[in-house]
């Protein structure tokens, strides 16, 4: 008795092992490994970009803060007593704190502890401070100080507005 392959039912050849096509395990694995260490290599990129972003924009925000603060100074010759007097009392910097203003000029300050001050202690502005506490919300009066390099300053009566770690 001779023995006959079986037929494929679709087509006249003779049935063969059919071969899936798809992902096995090692493959799957492979691709998970890939995208892993390109998520590594990304991220950091992508949250450097975020705090350089929000970095930006807190410098914008101090800007424009400090125009409204020169504005209401040349209309009633004197600095406001606090950022709500301008209407810019609730704003908040891009991490969700409140922007920092002390009055220094006309306010009758006795000492100068609650100055922002430089590297050397002296303070960084004569007419006002006016500041971001920075991403981890924290600040000290000292740029120095640890938790104030994060934060982003006005120094200089308005000639620099950035980082406090770069003053």
């Amino acid at each position: 008795m001779k023995q006959t392959q079986p037929q494929c039912i679709l087509t006249t050849a003779p049935c063969c092992r059919i071969r899936h096509a798809g992902f096995q395990l090692v493959e799957l694995m492979i691709v998970l490994a890939i995208v892993a260490v390109l998520a590594s290599i990304a991220y950091p990129s992508y949250v450097e970009y975020r705090d350089r972003a929000n970095n930006a924009a807190a410098m914008t925000d101090i800007a424009i803060i400090a125009e409204a603060i020169e504005r209401s100074y040349v209309q009633n010759q004197r600095f406001p007593d606090s950022l709500a007097e301008i209407g810019m009392g609730g704003v908040l910097d891009p991490w969700g704190h409140a922007y920092q203003y002390l009055k220094i000029s006309g306010a009758g300050i006795k000492g100068k502890g609650a100055f922002r001050k430089d590297k050397a202690l002296v303070p960084v502005n004569s007419d006002y401070d006016l500041y971001s506490l920075g991403k981890d919300g924290a600040s000290r009066p000292p740029f120095p100080a640890k938790v104030s390099h994060d934060d982003i300053v006005r120094a200089n009566n308005g000639r620099y507005i950035g980082l406090a770690a770069d003053y």
